[in-house]
C-alpha cells in the first residue's frame, strides 16, 4: 500500500496553485502527478483542508449494529450454525452476509462454541 505525500508538500502544492500557478506546472515542479495535484487543490477548494484523509476501508463490521440480534439467536438455538445465523440476518434484518463474516464477527469478541467437552485420553487405548 501506497503511503500519502507530506502535508508540507500539499500545502507548497495548494499554495503555488492559489498563486497562479497551473496545476501541470505545479506537478512538474513538486515532481507529482497532475491528478495528484489537481485532486488536492480541488479538495482544499471544496473543503479548506490541506491534510490527507485517513487511508484504508473504515473500522467495524457491518454486523456490529445487529450484535444483540445475532448474540440471541445463539442462545436461543445453541447449535445454529454460521450459515444459519447468515440467513436468519437476511430474512429478518435484511442484512447480507456470508458465513466468513459471521465468523469474523465471533472471532473478534472472542466467541467459540464447541460441540463436546476435551476429554483426557484412556490410558487402555494404544496411542
Amino acid at each position: 500500500m501506497s503511503h500519502a505525500y507530506s502535508a508540507d508538500l500539499r500545502s507548497r502544492v495548494i499554495d503555488a496553485i492559489a498563486a497562479g500557478l497551473s496545476t501541470r506546472k505545479a506537478a512538474k515542479r513538486f515532481d507529482i502527478g497532475i491528478s495528484t495535484a489537481g485532486r488536492w487543490y480541488r479538495w482544499f477548494r471544496a473543503t479548506g483542508e490541506r491534510s490527507a484523509r485517513k487511508q484504508g476501508k473504515p473500522p467495524g463490521s457491518k454486523l456490529d449494529a445487529h450484535e444483540a440480534f445475532i448474540l440471541g439467536l445463539v442462545e436461543e438455538t445453541a447449535d445454529i450454525s454460521l450459515s444459519g445465523i447468515a440467513e436468519r440476518l437476511l430474512a429478518e434484518r435484511s442484512v447480507s452476509a456470508v458465513s466468513s463474516t459471521v465468523c469474523l464477527f465471533f472471532k473478534k469478541r472472542d466467541i467459540t462454541f464447541k460441540k463436546r467437552r476435551r476429554m483426557l485420553l484412556s490410558r487402555s487405548a494404544k496411542m
